[in-house]
């Protein structure tokens, strides 16, 4: 008899993980806003507007973490350019935002203030319907995945794979940061999007809306993990992953890895557009400087660090090179990309299993003495 589906999704994650993942919403969901509303300021237990956006900020990059996790952990895909998909969900809800400015604006005029700074006189046909929310989400969800569709048909099906299909990926994110570097392309060239004021009607930098768009990455967070962690253990996973390890064997028992593979970059890119709709309205900014090869290498370490192909991994991965980032930048800005390159190398000589693979080695060994 086929197990319903809901059981099985009930059953991706252990009871150890189901109540981590309640601490992690009860934390997000219920404290963090209580400390953050209901204590005053100058309590040693108040919750800063900082502090929500820098662990809003790390979350998002999270998801994004899982999302590389699930092509490069499970698929054996490395991508050097998932920044791509991230800065498109992030632009297409950064027109949203900016059509929300309306006569806001430094110029008073209905079209963004840098069209009229370019003396555009109206909307580009693909702004049109951006000012619906919408609209906005559907555009979120479609555009990176039609933009990773059809560029994975081609390279799956070419069979093009290892450090080509890196090669290639870094190339598609770098072109595509030089086209929105220009402004006739119509998306604030080297400046992007910025100075949101609404969202729905509400302001953006109100302490409410802040907490509501925490508390949804907070969920989209759990959600995607989940979601992972059933996709990981089904059929499709297990091919996938048979997939990663020996692709030609698969092909010589009847499956066609073009298409698994096909479907799990297509859902990796879908998820970091997500991300970066959700990044957008808690940073204040988007600009071509998302989609820099730099910030795509730097989502393959953060999967590194935490360890690739456990989920949870890249989350924590995800969690200490930024925090690391956030200390290092302020203390010691001029060091930040040293202390990077050499965390990396020690991820790639020591730890190849990540911080999960070390922790476990821990477990492991402390169980044998015990």
């Amino acid at each position: 008899m086929r197990t319903p589906l809901s059981v099985r999704f009930l059953s991706a994650l252990d009871s150890k993980g189901w109540l981590a993942l309640g601490v992690f919403l009860t934390l997000t969901l219920l404290v963090v806003p209580l400390l953050n509303l209901a204590v005053p300021e100058d309590s040693a237990f108040h919750v800063s507007a900082y502090f929500i956006t820098l662990i809003g900020k790390i979350m998002c990059y999270a998801l994004v973490a899982v999302a590389m996790d699930l092509i490069w952990g499970f698929g054996g895909i490395l991508s050097l350019g998932h920044g791509l998909f991230f800065a498109l969900g992030g632009y297409a809800f950064g027109m949203y935002l900016m059509r929300q400015i309306g006569r806001d604006g430094s110029y008073g005029a209905d079209l963004p203030d840098f069209m009229i700074f370019l003396d555009w006189k109206e909307l580009p046909w693909f702004w049109f319907g951006s000012d619906s929310f919408g609209w906005a989400m559907l555009l979120v969800v479609l555009v990176p995945a039609l933009v990773a569709f059809v560029f994975g048909y081609f390279a799956f099906r070419s069979r093009i794979k290892g450090v080509y299909f890196s090669i290639i990926t870094q190339a598609l994110t770098y072109a595509a940061m030089l086209l929105f570097f220009r402004n006739e392309t119509g998306f604030g060239g080297n400046n992007g999007f910025t100075d949101f004021k609404r969202i729905l009607g509400y302001s953006i930098t109100a302490p409410e809306t802040r907490l509501v768009l925490f508390g949804l990455t907070a969920l989209a967070l759990a959600a995607t993990l989940v979601f992972a962690a059933w996709l990981v253990k089904s059929k499709f996973g297990r091919v996938l992953t048979a997939i990663r390890d020996a692709e030609s064997r698969v092909m010589f028992i009847g499956y066609n890895p073009l298409w698994y593979k096909l479907t799990i970059w297509v859902i990796s890119a879908v998820l970091c557009g997500i991300a970066g709709a959700l990044y957008v309205p808690q940073v204040g900014i988007i600009n071509p400087g998302e989609m820099s090869t730099a910030n795509s290498i730097e989502i393959a370490i953060w999967v590194a660090v935490g360890g690739r192909g456990t989920l949870i991994g890249p989350v924590i991965g995800a969690f200490v090179v930024n925090l690391a980032k956030s200390w290092f930048t302020v203390s010691f800005p001029e060091y930040w990309l040293f202390f990077l390159g050499l965390l990396f190398i020690i991820v790639t000589l020591f730890l190849p299993q990540g911080l999960v693979g070390l922790w476990k080695k821990f477990a492991a060994r402390k169980g044998v003495a015990a």
